[in-house]
């Protein structure tokens, strides 16, 4: 028979500690992993910034045509001998940019266009590597975050996916008689860049916050400027990529006055070639015209969306957006400066840099509005 208890004994002392509730998910400790894979994540930031900077100087100095094979493994081995390097000029020799553009260069110039491609793909190379060891090392040392590894094996088939799409858009330029890659496929490789890297961005913004306080700040999720954020990080992406087709066919070298060009509103012969839809990837006229819409269109947007971050209770917010603002008028003064001086490299380089810092600023103030920082009453 069980013995009879008292209405008045201590409850608390007659549970055992093994019957205590146990924490869900959202209340286990995060551990080392998310630090650990920030860490990872931030090297790999670093790299696909130099990766895209790079880049751009390969297309601005016109080497990107220099290596005119796919080897992803043998490939990393450069020319050893004199010999080595008579082969690779006498390939280089055969393609479009040599024969309509560059004939009568001699191997020591080669060499030097070489340089940067091979650079250029070495690079990635070591991005694929840095990837393979921090996800590999993460999965087997069991560090990697809960429910993280689908999310992080997807920055590396994207950057396979990159490696592929390079290659697509160099072998455009091998053949026939272009003397460059095509634009809409140099667009197509700059856009998945920005997709690597806001994706990066975005991760390691949510490792760095614990799940429950994520879970928490959702509830103070200030949703209408979070979609106007949505909205302006498209824009940006759009101005992105007509910028990568202003760089394809170096467009912003020609049409050096502003804010006009050729001293009228629309450039002369926007649409002369055929059939029409040419024009937005090849007329360099139209291509700059849409470049300096857009980039107007995404700047009044975004000054309108910092205008109403401005009644946003969160400090965080407003000086997210106070970023947005400022580097969009950075950019915008770069845009005009480097189009008025014929995008010489230097200034080229520079409005690509400010590209990138814009587009990490719009993720972070988006992250920022989506998940405020949760403040408790107790700490007031």
């Amino acid at each position: 028979m069980s013995k009879t208890r008292s209405i008045f004994e201590d409850v608390a002392q007659q549970v055992p500690s093994s019957a205590a509730p146990a924490g869900g998910l959202i209340d286990a400790p995060a551990g080392r992993g998310r630090g650990l894979t920030r860490i990872w994540l931030g090297l790999l930031f670093a790299l696909v910034v130099l990766m895209i900077l790079v880049g751009g100087l390969t297309r601005l100095t016109d080497s990107g045509l220099s290596i005119t094979e796919w080897r992803p493994v043998t490939g990393a081995v450069p020319p050893l001998s004199a010999a080595d390097w008579q082969s690779e000029f006498e390939k280089y020799q055969t393609i479009p940019e040599y024969q309509l553009q560059n004939k009568g260069m001699t191997l020591s110039e080669f060499k030097v266009i070489y340089w940067w491609e091979w650079g250029h793909r070495q690079l990635g190379r070591v991005i694929g590597l840095v990837w393979a060891i921090g996800f590999f090392g993460l999965l087997l040392s069991r560090r990697m975050p809960r429910g993280w590894s689908m999310r992080l094996l997807a920055i590396g088939a994207l950057g396979g996916l990159q490696g592929a799409i390079g290659w697509w858009m160099v072998a455009s330029g091998l053949s026939g008689t272009m003397l460059d890659v095509a634009s809409y496929r140099l667009a197509t490789h700059l856009g998945l860049a920005f997709v690597i890297l806001g994706a990066i961005t975005w991760f390691s913004l949510v490792l760095g916050r614990s799940d429950r306080d994520l879970m928490q700040a959702r509830r103070q999720r200030e949703t209408g400027l979070m979609r106007m954020t949505t909205f302006l990080l498209g824009l940006a992406f759009i101005q992105i990529i007509f910028g990568a087709l202003v760089a394809g066919i170096d467009a912003g070298r020609n049409y050096i006055d502003w804010p006009l060009m050729a001293g009228g509103i629309l450039p002369p012969d926007p649409f002369d070639l055929t059939p029409w839809w040419r024009n937005f990837f090849e007329n360099d006229g139209l291509v700059q015209f849409v470049h300096r819409m857009a980039g107007y269109i995404l700047f009044a947007f975004g000054a309108f969306v910092w205008w109403r971050a401005r009644a946003s209770t969160s400090d965080a917010v407003r000086l997210g957006f106070h970023f947005v603002m400022g580097m969009m008028l950075v950019q915008m003064v770069l845009g005009i400066v480097t189009v008025m001086h014929s995008a010489p490299w230097n200034l080229a380089i520079l409005h690509q840099l400010g590209a990138i810092l814009l587009w990490v600023f719009c993720l972070q103030a988006r992250f920022r509005t989506g998940y405020p920082v949760f403040v408790s009453l107790r700490r007031r």
